[in-house]
């Protein structure tokens, strides 16, 4: 993992709490929470500061976590009444606790804009001369970042932690019976209806939702939930409206507030993810970091509020708060070798 942004204190890379079935992935360490009578099962999810891209763990970005857990907060209570969803509470500012889904095995990447620099984005692929990209025909002649007639869904495979997302086309996830048909039908409806609610919001607030990730899963009753995050700059990119058309216009990359900074930093260096990683420049960082409260705070309305930091022994305080973890013996101090 690159340094340059993971030398401050102030940044949640790990944790370790007394609880079983303990996951990690990229981004987010979880855990399984018991039962509570008559409810289904939880799982407790902790939001790192880690930033990945080009499927590597890059750096960690201080904050970085907060934002994405409460914005995804915040989209999940908007877009309840189009598709369930699996959040619970938010215990602590990196903390979500949710209803224990089971994942499917595809990803949903809507689009609404020919952009990208990693090998697998639709302009990359677009440039190197394909025109018939995961089941869409394209016309020729389109700019990188131009915004297409209509949203369009590529779905992808869900890889393993380390792995590669596999691109596929609508069709191939029903012919290679990654989902079930009516399923799948119900996941793409509600895929693009909760991106046109996403769209309508980011546009409120003056950004551009150029295309986003979507994740669902199975309650243990069978329910459709929209799962993991939403509408984030993690899994989002946001770009920023007022200065769109003249940037385009004049060839320039769009004002990002989301991950797209780092990406495209490190492919000015010519870095797509092999090899040792290069160190970038602190204002890369900076930025990126900016961007994400920035994103934050234009979507929601509210003024970004820094949690107390080290944020470790604060996660332990606030789960022991709502009974989640137990409360320390007098002669015990919980934040000891957090």
């Amino acid at each position: 993992m690159s340094t340059e942004a993971s030398a401050s204190s102030l940044v949640l890379d790990q944790i370790e709490l007394p609880l079983a079935g303990r996951r990690e992935g990229k981004i987010r360490i979880s855990y399984d929470l018991p039962a509570l009578t008559g409810e289904p099962e939880r799982r407790l999810f902790i939001t790192t500061d880690r930033l990945s891209a080009f499927d590597r763990v890059l750096a960690c970005v201080p904050g970085k976590g907060q934002v994405l857990n409460e914005l995804a907060w915040w989209w999940f209570g908007e877009l309840a009444d189009i598709v369930a969803n699996h959040a619970l509470s938010l215990p602590d500012p990196n903390v979500l606790i949710a209803t224990a889904a089971a994942p499917l095995h595809v990803e949903v990447i809507v689009r609404h804009a020919i952009t990208g620099v990693t090998n697998t984005s639709l302009w990359q692929r677009y440039a190197a001369g394909q025109r018939l990209i995961d089941g869409h025909t394209l016309p020729d002649g389109l700019r990188k970042n131009e915004l297409l007639p209509t949203p369009i869904i590529t779905p992808t495979t869900k890889a393993e932690t380390g792995g590669h997302d596999e691109p596929l086309s609508v069709a191939e996830v029903q012919a290679r019976g990654l989902v079930a048909s009516a399923l799948w039908e119900q996941v793409c409806a509600a895929s693009l209806a909760i991106f046109e609610r996403g769209s309508q919001r980011a546009q409120a607030a003056g950004l551009i939702l150029a295309d986003t990730k979507y994740e669902f899963g199975l309650a243990p009753d069978g329910t459709l939930l929209l799962i993991d995050e939403v509408h984030t700059p993690d899994s989002s990119r946001f770009w920023e409206g007022s200065t769109y058309e003249t940037r385009l216009a004049a060839g320039e990359e769009p004002e990002s507030m989301d991950k797209e900074i780092v990406r495209r930093a490190y492919t000015d260096m010519g870095y797509r993810g092999d090899g040792p990683i290069p160190t970038l420049d602190p204002a890369v960082w900076a930025a990126a970091a900016t961007g994400y409260q920035r994103a934050y705070e234009r979507l929601t309305g509210r003024s970004f509020i820094a949690a107390e930091q080290p944020a470790a022994a604060r996660i332990h305080r606030s789960l022991q708060s709502v009974g989640i973890l137990p409360l320390p013996s007098s002669s015990t101090n919980p934040s000891k070798d957090l």
